[in-house]
Parts: C-alpha cells; structure tokens; sequence
C-alpha cells in the first residue's frame, strides 16, 4: 500500500522533515510503500479561485502542484507534515491545502486515510493539529491521528518530547506511520 508523505517546510533537512521521514519508517516497518514530497523548492501557487476546477476537479494552474495531484489520487494514505509559523500551518501547506478543492469537488481524496505530523517550537501544535483534520475531514479521509514533535534548532526533534508523555518526538513519529498502514490495511486498500 503506497502512503505519501508530503513536507510542507520551505527549508530542507528541517525538524518537519525529520519527522516524515520518521514516519515514512514506520510505513515501512508496517509493511507500506511510503514516497517522500518536499515542497522547498517547488513552485506552487496559490488558489486564486478561477474556478477552473468546479467543472471536472482539475486546477488549471500549471506549476509543480501537477505532479503532487497525481501522487495524490494514487496514494492509499497521505502523512501530512507542516511545521508551526505564527500559530498556523506554513504557507506552503496551506497552498496545498487551498489547491485540493479540485480535488474536494470531485471526492478524489474520500476514504483514504490521512495523518498530521507538526514541528513546533514551543506553542500552536495543538491549534495546527485540530486544523489539519478539520481539513482531512472535508475531504472524508479516515484520520489516523498525528504526532507533535518540539525543538527550536534544526535537527533538535531527535532528542525533543513529542506530544504524548514519556514518548519522543521520532518515537511519536514512528508510530504515526505505523497507524496509518495498518488503518489502511483494515480498510482493504
């Protein structure tokens, strides 16, 4: 079963980064297929409500979102992952996010199963949390949860608590990439 795991970080090798690679181990130690997008570097553009997807689901903006619509309708689970900036998802995430309505009006993304990784350094996990599933939500994924991880440096999630007592950060993270192959597996996908 393919899971995606999408970084929405404009800086790589970051603490959001580590954690969906994290995860995309726990995919792999489930049993999954996990495939890796980073969005540093990739030029996305924000939805500017044209409405050219309202009549078949595809955006009509061509930028690199193209290739990430594919991975997505292909994909049996997505890991989600957005650091915290200013209480909020990262703008690249919430580009994303915008440019699936296509995608929403069509119900491409119904019934897969979906989680959130979140890189805070110190408040606002909590709030990009409930977030992100609100928007699984819409979409009618299945949520299998998510994992928090905290550090202010680059790379301090690998010695950083995660949001659960006595768990780290790639602990935390492992197991969210677990969770979601086997939810996907007891929905038949």
């Amino acid at each position: 079963m393919k899971i995606l795991g999408i970084v929405c970080s404009p800086r790589e090798g970051g603490n959001t980064e580590i954690l969906v690679r994290e995860a995309l181990e726990g995919v792999r130690d489930a049993g999954g297929d996990p495939e890796l997008i980073l969005l540093a570097g990739k030029e996305i553009a924000p939805c500017d409500a044209c409405g050219g997807c309202v009549k078949d689901g595809q955006c009509i903006v061509e930028d690199d979102m193209q290739d990430i619509y594919e991975k997505l309708e292909s994909a049996d689970g997505l890991i989600f992952g957005t650091p915290v900036y200013f209480l909020n998802v990262s703008a690249q995430a919430k580009a994303v996010m915008d440019r699936t309505y296509g995608l929403l009006r069509a119900g491409k993304l119904k019934g897969k199963v979906a989680a959130a990784i979140i890189a805070a350094r110190r408040v606002g996990a909590g709030q990009v949390l409930s977030l992100l599933y609100t928007f699984f939500a819409v979409h009618r994924m299945i949520i299998s949860g998510g994992g928090l991880g905290y550090g202010r440096e680059k790379g301090e999630v690998r010695e950083g608590p995660g949001g659960s007592p006595d768990v780290t950060a790639l602990q935390e993270a492992r197991a969210v990439g677990k969770n979601v192959v086997r939810m996907a597996g007891r929905l038949g996908k």
